[in-house]
């Protein structure tokens, strides 16, 4: 007995102490590279519960003895299986946050930085996923029970893929489409969209469903399939850069030329304009007004629509300011009259728009309504 508790205490401490030397060199190392900094957070604990565990098969495949024997290594061998594929995902995982660190997404022109990322963010799941299917079918097979049913399992595969199919056809279509948005570029984290007229950016890509960061802070949630049966708005499918339009509507006697010139100095004062388009055009003059569309451009969405309300601002502080004349009116004018003489009306009245009139009917209601005593 006292062979048996020194050799399983020995070999407990040899394994403690194995990895908290490994512990220690990693995090050293850390502090100069991510790589062994992810190892140190997240592989540490997962590695300590596996050492520990063949430790202890270790120790039990030496010492002990009885009917219990069996019934030890068997639960001990499914732990160490769990515990495998806790540290498998953790060095994946590790892997991949480091490769994310590597790839900028704070940059002007991000595109196939954010392509990367939502590839990466959704193999990492797909991975995580894969290793616990794996961990739990490799329990199940430490049973002979269940390696004896795996033929009957698998001659019935086609019937049960069919049920399968039919009972989680939504999930799996979700899931499909998931995969199918990260590698098909149609859409990426940190996209602007606008969807279900809504604007807003893509913050989560999930395996079923897209989380999207609305302007208001709001969080807009969809199904992955959404993104590949309806149409959406992608403004930052090939460059983060776009242009916006400002529209006015104002009086014929704004002076358009003068109001061009004032749009490109409120432009140039301002760091939101990247310098590409500077337009002001006439879209329109109908009725009482003048439509002035002014065409401005920006490095990205949010940029543009703060230009956007500042060209506004400064033009209608501008034409109050100095051309108050072309705000928006509303005219009337007297119509030409026959032969250029406008109508007089008789000093007495006409007998077409009086009611008590000097006509035959008119005098019977006069008489009617007054008697005729009224002079």
């Amino acid at each position: 007995m006292l062979a048996a508790v020194l050799t399983f205490a020995g070999s407990l401490l040899v394994a403690l102490i194995a990895v908290t030397l490994v512990h220690r060199v990693v995090s050293r190392i850390g502090r100069r590279s991510a790589l062994f900094a992810g190892l140190a957070r997240y592989a540490h604990r997962p590695a300590l519960a596996v050492a520990v565990l063949v430790a202890v098969q270790f120790s039990l495949g030496v010492v002990a003895r009885g009917d219990w024997r069996p019934v030890a290594l068997h639960v001990t061998g499914i732990a160490l299986i769990l515990a495998g594929a806790w540290l498998l995902a953790s060095l994946l995982v590790v892997i991949e946050d480091a490769t994310l660190a590597r790839i900028k997404i704070d940059v002007s022109d991000n595109r196939h930085a954010r392509r990367v990322h939502t590839q990466i963010t959704l193999v990492r799941r797909v991975t995580v996923v894969v290793v616990s299917i794996l961990a739990a079918a490799a329990v199940l097979m430490t049973f002979p029970g269940a390696r004896a049913a795996g033929a009957s399992i698998l001659a019935s595969a086609g019937v049960i893929g069919a049920i399968a199919a039919l009972a989680a056809q939504s999930l799996l279509g979700n899931v499909f489409a998931g995969v199918q948005i990260a590698f098909s570029d149609a859409l990426r984290l940190d996209d602007v969209v606008v969807v279900e007229n809504e604007w807003g950016r893509i913050e989560d890509i999930t395996l079923t469903y897209v989380v999207v960061h609305l302007w208001d802070d709001r969080r807009l949630i969809l199904p992955t399939s959404y993104f590949l049966g309806k149409p959406f708005q992608n403004w930052t499918r090939t460059q983060s850069a776009l242009l916006g339009t400002v529209e006015l509507d104002l009086d014929w006697t704004v002076p358009v030329e003068d109001m061009r010139h004032e749009l490109r100095n409120a432009l140039e004062s301002s760091d939101l304009w990247d310098g590409r388009v500077c337009v002001l055009q006439v879209t329109d003059a109908v009725g009482s007004f003048v439509r002035i569309r002014a065409l401005v451009s920006a490095s990205d969405a949010g940029r543009l629509w703060d230009l956007r309300c500042v060209a506004r601002e400064h033009l209608v502080g501008w034409l109050r300011s100095h051309h108050a004349g072309a705000l928006p009116q509303i005219r009337v004018r007297d119509l030409p009259r026959a032969n250029g003489q406008a109508s007089v009306q008789p000093a007495n009245g006409s007998s077409d728009n009086r009611v008590f009139g000097e006509s035959a009917d008119g005098q019977e209601r006069v008489q009617a309504f007054s008697g005729p005593d009224h002079n």
